[in-house]
């Protein structure tokens, strides 16, 4: 049994160890421009470029071309009703279909307004009259403007046929009969209704987490093509795997603890997209996402033997890992099998519980499920992360071992060369 005198000694040299892994590691981190440019640019710019795309969350005037058969005093009162609504703008009035066509091919318009010709002859019949819009879905915004304005159009001149029809009543009565049941409709959470309040949050926390796999596994393929993970032990002994792992990730979360600050916080501030968190609760929410992600990222290194291989493996799944997450994809439409697997990712819970917290105001109570399976993800990603580093290091010492070997084999001359000296002596 040690004595409490001599794990306290130990006690210290781990924490020593440590802090001078961390110290080499940062080091290494400033020098290399590819892991500099993984950390700090890309976290930097990217939410930068992505909340820039979507900041305008809703478009207005899109340009639209009518085909009116009709050419009614009707027909034209809902054109002009169209029109006059700020998301939509005529742009042109054509006689068929094919020259609208050809001016949504060549991106004049993005839509087509097609009344046909018997519009107001079943209207005065009190006949259902309809009318047809065609969108360019390559745009999802400028779909949703068209078939606002003009599903807002058709519901007021239905409600001004209606009183029409009905003669003589008084303005009590248009409007029981018009609109018996009044509703409300209120976009909670999301104020604008835009894609920039709804997607951004999400791509924010896939940010951290793709960039950490990207910078580590970098890191992690440059020192296994030089064979040199060995010599990144404390003071270069044999002992110390899990003080390496712990040396490297105390240099990650503190330089993502920065990064995390401008990504969540200032980024979102600077675009006013919603955020409504508390601060205590969003910080603590953050530790167990962090070490999750540095861990998961340092055990899928494993999987990088070179520099540029981290981009082939990880940079593809950033899609996939956004959808599964249930954010941009309905969580109960992804099936069992993929819901499971994306918990192998912290940016599953990690994205679910940021976004509650931080755009629905939830507080770290109300996201129990993903805090907690953020903390057992990073316990068990620790475990394998030194298990990963253990079997790299093993692997780096029969590299070097081996090149050490056959270097001085080639510095040493053969047999034969020393037989043909000595006969030349001879």
């Amino acid at each position: 049994m040690r004595t409490i005198k001599e794990l306290h000694i130990l006690f210290r040299e781990a924490v020593s160890d440590t802090f001078f892994i961390w110290r080499k590691e940062a080091g290494r981190v400033v020098r290399d421009q590819g892991v500099l440019i993984f950390f700090i640019l890309v976290p930097v710019l990217y939410p930068l470029l992505y909340a820039f795309i979507y900041t305008g969350e809703t478009v207005r005037e899109v340009p639209a071309v009518v085909v009116d058969g009709a050419n009614t005093a009707f027909s034209r009162d809902f054109v002009r009703r169209v029109d006059a609504s700020p998301d939509v703008k005529v742009v042109a009035r054509t006689g068929n279909m094919e020259e609208a066509k050809e001016l949504m091919r060549r991106t004049k318009a993005y839509g087509i307004i097609r009344i046909p010709d018997d519009f107001s002859r079943k209207v005065n019949r009190m006949q259902q009259a309809y009318v047809g819009l065609y969108c360019d879905m390559s745009g999802l915004l400028y779909y949703k403007a068209l078939l606002t304005a003009c599903t807002d159009v058709s519901l007021d001149m239905n409600t001004e046929l209606q009183i029409k029809r009905m003669g003589n009543t008084t303005v009590r009565q248009d409007e029981v009969s018009t609109a018996p049941l009044l509703y409300e409709s209120v976009a909670l959470f999301n104020p604008t209704n835009g894609f920039a309040c709804f997607l951004i949050p999400a791509v924010l926390m896939l940010v951290i987490q793709q960039t950490l796999l990207l910078g580590i596994g970098l890191i992690n393929g440059s020192a296994r093509e030089r064979a040199t993970l060995h010599t990144q032990l404390v003071q270069g002994t044999g002992r110390g795997t899990v003080r390496l792992v712990l040396g490297k990730a105390l240099c990650y979360l503190m330089l993502y603890a920065l990064v995390s600050v401008w990504v969540l916080i200032a980024v979102p501030q600077l675009f006013h997209l919603a955020q409504i968190p508390q601060a205590s609760d969003l910080l603590a929410f953050m530790v167990p996402y962090l070490l999750a992600c540095i861990f998961f990222a340092m055990t899928c290194s494993i999987l990088v033997y070179q520099r540029e291989t981290c981009m082939l493996i990880f940079v593809f799944t950033s899609l996939p890992l956004l959808f599964i997450s249930g954010i941009s994809w309905p969580g109960v439409a992804v099936p069992d099998f993929w819901k499971y697997v994306s918990w192998l990712a912290p940016s599953t819970f990690g994205i679910n519980g940021f976004v509650r917290i931080n755009t629905m105001g939830a507080l770290l109570e109300d996201v129990t499920f993903e805090y907690v399976g953020l903390w057992i993800q990073a316990g068990i990603y620790f475990l394998t992360a030194c298990a990963a580093y253990y079997y790299m290091i093993g692997e780096s010492r029969k590299i070097a071992s081996k090149r050490a070997q056959t270097e001085l084999a080639q510095a040493l001359p053969s047999e034969s060369d020393l037989s043909k000296k000595a006969e030349s002596l001879n």
